[in-house]
């Protein structure tokens, strides 16, 4: 996936939203919700991604770790998940969104 400024390609269109001092696009599309920041490379998913109404996350497909933050619906950490690596699944039935980012 070719990145720009604005991110990866198939994030141009989606909306953006600030969370915890992140601005990150909203995952609105069945696509962006399924694919998450799988099959990027971590300069390309450095902004990261927000998945609201989610509860779960896979790391299916993912060439790097990532950091999760599991919100609620105030958009409060719930839990935070450092450094999973690839092929796990992550539930929180607390959660209501999914903040994904490269881990650092």
């Amino acid at each position: 996936m070719e990145a720009t400024p604005a991110g990866p390609r198939r994030f141009r269109q989606l909306p953006r939203r600030e969370v915890l001092g992140y601005t990150v696009p909203v995952a609105t599309t069945r696509m962006a919700r399924l694919l998450g920041l799988a099959l990027l490379d971590a300069a390309d998913a450095a902004e990261g991604l927000l998945i609201p109404d989610c509860r779960s996350v896979h790391t299916v497909g993912m060439r790097f770790e990532l950091d999760l933050l599991l919100l609620d619906e105030e958009g409060n950490v719930v839990e935070l998940r450092r450094s999973v690596p690839p092929g796990h699944r992550v539930r929180c039935p607390a959660a209501s969104s999914v903040l994904e980012l490269p881990s650092l």
